[in-house]
């Protein structure tokens, strides 16, 4: 197992603790220099806040409680691939480095949606490109996605 396998693990981890919690199936955590310094699950019912994404409130709770604000040397893993709002909340604390299992375009299929390259999107036209790792350990984090969206609708 590799080091981006390892974080993943965790990051699904919250996923599935995130629906435990009642909220939807969706983890991050953000290391720096091989430690876990910060974890979040997605919260948007259990704290009444539709964007309480697990990246974008890893992001805010961070920065606020740390002061810190340029994380050029920090990598976030999600469970899936942040929306283009945790996109956008990444370029502006310059996250360095994302990895993420399943994809937008993995969770809209299964929803019978049409997905995007949010990531690639965002990142493509900003002014910060953070370093993507995409589809490590995405069987897995499409197996959690599936359990929680075959018995609930998304948002």
């Amino acid at each position: 197992m590799n080091q981006d396998e390892f974080y993943m693990i965790e990051a699904i981890r919250l996923s599935e603790l995130a629906v435990e919690h009642g909220n939807e199936p969706f983890g991050a955590i953000l290391v720096k220099d091989g430690q876990i310094v910060f974890s979040n699950e997605n919260q948007i019912y259990s704290a009444t806040d539709p964007t309480f994404h697990a990246e974008a409130g890893l992001l805010r709770r961070f920065c606020a409680e740390t002061h810190i604000t340029d994380l050029s040397e920090y990598t976030l893993y999600s469970s899936c691939e942040p929306c283009f709002m945790c996109c956008g909340a990444m370029v502006w604390t310059k996250v360095g480095r994302l990895v993420y299992g399943a994809s937008d375009m993995d969770l809209c299929e299964l929803l019978g949606e049409q997905g995007s390259p949010c990531s690639e999107i965002v990142f493509g036209n900003s002014h910060h490109k953070p370093v993507v790792a995409a589809g490590i350990l995405r069987e897995e984090s499409l197996r959690v996605l599936a359990s929680y969206f075959a018995r609930n609708t998304k948002g």
